[in-house]
């Protein structure tokens, strides 16, 4: 977006992690496996392996990180196509179609919550589109919500891409690309704003200079 805060942090993207997934608008990838459940003992997939390489292989596992968000989205292929297919191959009769949130929301994991930080980032993204509701539960995805817009799951036993790294400010991000009330573009500024939000707010913090993010 601009050079805000290239004096500030090292800031190191890894741009789509699994590009059969995003050529097919799937959530798994070409060998049936959903590789954000894959960064753990026993799960490693080739996506998770190589990204788990290159970040040891180029920073090394003593790096100090202070931030790391991964970016998703989320689409009706996901209830329409994977899900049910991931029921059948599990030997499960049928399947019944959840509600993809509709709007923008996070996810934390729940071992190191930093709810001020979840909510600056939130904060930034409602400049730019909606906020999902929780559902009539109080529920996204059928997990009960922290605040508006977040909620807060175990990463590292799910297997979840953010529980790659110990930085103290993670969270993962999700756009609903379907959702009558926005555009591709909006999808992707939201997505801009969400990690504008979090650098400044680490910024305000004063937590480091040039950190790893």
């Amino acid at each position: 977006k601009d050079d805000t805060f290239t004096g500030e942090f090292n800031i190191v993207v890894c741009p789509c992690l699994s590009p059969w997934s995003y050529e097919h608008v799937q959530r798994w990838q070409a060998d049936l496996k959903d590789p954000n459940r894959s960064f753990r003992e026993g799960a490693w997939l080739p996506e998770s392996e190589a990204l788990r390489d290159f970040i040891s292989g180029s920073f090394g596992d003593d790096t100090k990180w202070v931030c790391h968000l991964d970016l998703h989205e989320t689409t009706d292929t996901d209830e329409t196509e994977y899900m049910p297919a991931r029921a059948a191959y599990n030997g499960e009769e049928s399947y019944t179609p959840d509600e993809i949130p509709d709007g923008f929301y996070l996810v934390a994991d729940s071992s190191r919550l930093e709810s001020d930080f979840q909510k600056a980032v939130l904060a930034s993204v409602e400049n730019v589109t909606h906020i999902a509701p929780a559902d009539d539960e109080g529920n996204l995805i059928g997990e009960p919500i922290v605040m508006n817009g977040l909620i807060s799951v175990p990463s590292k036993s799910l297997g979840l891409c953010m529980s790659l790294t110990d930085a103290r400010y993670v969270t993962t991000t999700e756009v609903y690309p379907d959702s009558s009330r926005v555009t591709s573009e909006v999808c992707n500024r939201a997505q801009v704003a969400s990690v504008m939000g979090a650098l400044g707010y680490i910024s305000r913090q004063g937590v480091c200079s040039k950190a790893k993010v």
